[in-house]
């Protein structure tokens, strides 16, 4: 049913661990193209650096994030949220998460890139307070027989 609301307001971000990766695989493989496969996904569960951050629902994993600790930053390497699960501050909670952790390691900032053509995440982004530093041209592959596509860069200031 369009518009029904499949985030309940009690569904805490918790950190994902390697019981997690069968749910984060499913979420990853039906998010669409160029999903992380099952050993990018452990190895970032697994790596002491890095966070995975997800939120469940009763159907299953609704979102993850996944933020890397870098010598004085710290990068968000993928933040993904369900499509029946979209528009119901999911990211927005993910992202939450991600900056209280760098702010936790003391980074200076929290960096990020984007595809120039994503709508959505960007001005989730620009909400969060981010700013645009720069463009990579070309960066991202081309999907469905189009052009390659720009990589935005950003960042937000934590000190």
């Amino acid at each position: 049913m369009p518009g029904r609301r499949v985030v309940r307001p009690s569904e805490a971000v918790r950190r994902l661990g390697p019981a997690d990766l069968t749910r984060l695989a499913a979420l990853e493989q039906a998010a669409g193209p160029d999903p992380w496969t099952p050993d990018q996904l452990l190895a970032a569960l697994a790596d002491s650096d890095t966070r995975v951050f997800g939120i469940a629902g009763e159907a299953g994993l609704l979102g993850h994030a996944v933020v890397v600790r870098l010598p004085f930053e710290a990068e968000l390497q993928a933040l993904l949220v369900a499509r029946e699960a979209r528009r119901q501050g999911v990211a927005l909670r993910l992202l939450a998460a991600v900056i209280e952790q760098a702010r936790g390691w003391h980074s200076e900032r929290v960096l990020l890139e984007v595809r120039a053509g994503n709508a959505a995440a960007l001005a989730l982004y620009r909400r969060a307070a981010f700013c645009e530093d720069g463009r990579r041209r070309g960066y991202y592959p081309a999907h469905q027989g189009g052009r390659r596509e720009d990589a935005v860069l950003m960042s937000l200031p934590l000190a």
